[in-house]
């Protein structure tokens, strides 16, 4: 049976921490946990369970908390968890069993991270695989028996445990206020960092927060080296952004850089809520029909199915009314069928948490 270091970095977390810890504690042989600055009881709660915690001056980096977290671990393997999560019994025994029948030459176990949707700041996905169990010296083997070479890519197993994502709020304020710090810092954002942002931006964000990261857009159009994706990510947000500013020049100019080669749901959803606002709806059912049924989402999953299909209900009800209203019964009837089939196709989709704006 192997042993576990769980690491934690904590703060402010009175309200949760004591519901994570009784889910797994019996399933770790060491718990660290690191305090970034709580002023609530969290250290009281985590010394029912521990007496190795420490403190952390907050450095706005995640990463440098978790490295001084992991260099206090002295077991086998290191348990990364936060407090916001939950093993349930089901998941706690397939823990048990994992752990009494690891073998040795695994080096990363990734586990199911469920996040309710109320709780996903990303959308695109309720259930992921995540890296949660790190093996904490790491053992390198030659491997091939001709033309030899040093195994440099990690043994990694995917489990069946899962684990319960349950926040208490949305963390998505401190996130856009970190992203930001970054790019002040280092003058650009890296592919990952800058599509978690938009995806962020996406789902939780409202019209300030994407003001406020106009500059990290406009920067990657001028970088030479910035991916496509990442221009297409940037050319998408900067799009909502001059929408929502009624700057139709600027949008349309953007609009266009990415047709037809590289056009995307979420520019369609956007000029459809453009057409749509101004009344036009037959032009906007044009740009909903290609975001939902001829395109590809690849920043916000709902702009490729969910949202338009929602806005083509509501577009095919006006546009019925209207023909009612011109005592053109055969055809108003016409769009109510075709509104009721969208709404069911849309009733397959799970609900955002917020509207977008």
């Amino acid at each position: 049976m192997i042993t576990i270091s769980l690491c934690m970095i904590v703060k402010d977390e009175a309200d949760i921490l004591h519901r994570c810890l009784t889910s797994i504690a019996d399933l770790m042989d060491e718990i660290i946990i690191v305090d970034t600055g709580s002023t609530d009881n969290t250290k009281e709660i985590a010394a029912e369970f521990t007496d190795q915690i420490y403190d952390f001056v907050w450095q706005e980096d995640f990463s440098a908390a978790r490295n001084f977290a992991f260099s206090k671990a002295s077991m086998e393997y290191i348990y990364s968890a936060d407090a916001d999560e939950v093993i349930d019994p089901e998941n706690h025994l397939r823990f048990f069993l994992l752990k009494q029948a690891m073998m040795p030459e695994i080096e990363i176990v990734q586990m199911h991270y469920i996040t309710p949707p109320a709780f996903n700041t990303t959308a695109n996905y309720q259930k992921e695989y995540r890296p949660k169990l790190y093996k904490r010296l790491r053992e390198f083997v030659w491997i091939d028996a001709v033309h030899e070479t040093v195994r440099l890519d990690p043994v990694v197993y995917d489990s069946d445990i899962e684990i319960q994502h349950l926040p208490k709020n949305l963390h998505s304020g401190r996130d856009f206020r970190l992203f930001r710090r970054i790019f002040q810092q280092e003058g650009q954002l890296s592919a990952k960092l800058h599509s978690m942002y938009v995806k962020e931006l996406f789902v939780s964000g409202d019209a300030s927060d994407f003001n406020d990261a106009a500059e990290v857009f406009h920067s990657v159009l001028k970088q030479k080296t910035a991916s496509i994706d990442m221009q297409k990510e940037a050319i998408c947000a900067l799009c909502h952004i001059h929408r929502l500013a009624g700057q139709t020049d600027q949008f349309f100019s953007l609009a266009f850089q990415l047709m037809p080669d590289a056009i995307c749901s979420e520019l369609c959803y956007e000029i459809g809520v453009y057409f749509s606002d101004r009344g036009e709806d037959e032009e906007a059912v044009q740009w909903f029909t290609i975001a939902a049924y001829q395109t590809e989402a690849i920043i916000d999953a709902r702009r490729g199915g969910l949202l338009p299909l929602l806005a083509l209900e509501q577009c095919y009800r006006r546009i019925a009314g209207h023909l009612q209203d011109a005592a053109d019964p055969e055809g108003a009837a016409q769009y109510l069928e075709a509104a009721e089939a969208v709404e069911k196709e849309a009733a397959v989709w799970q609900l955002p948490s917020s509207s977008p704006v």
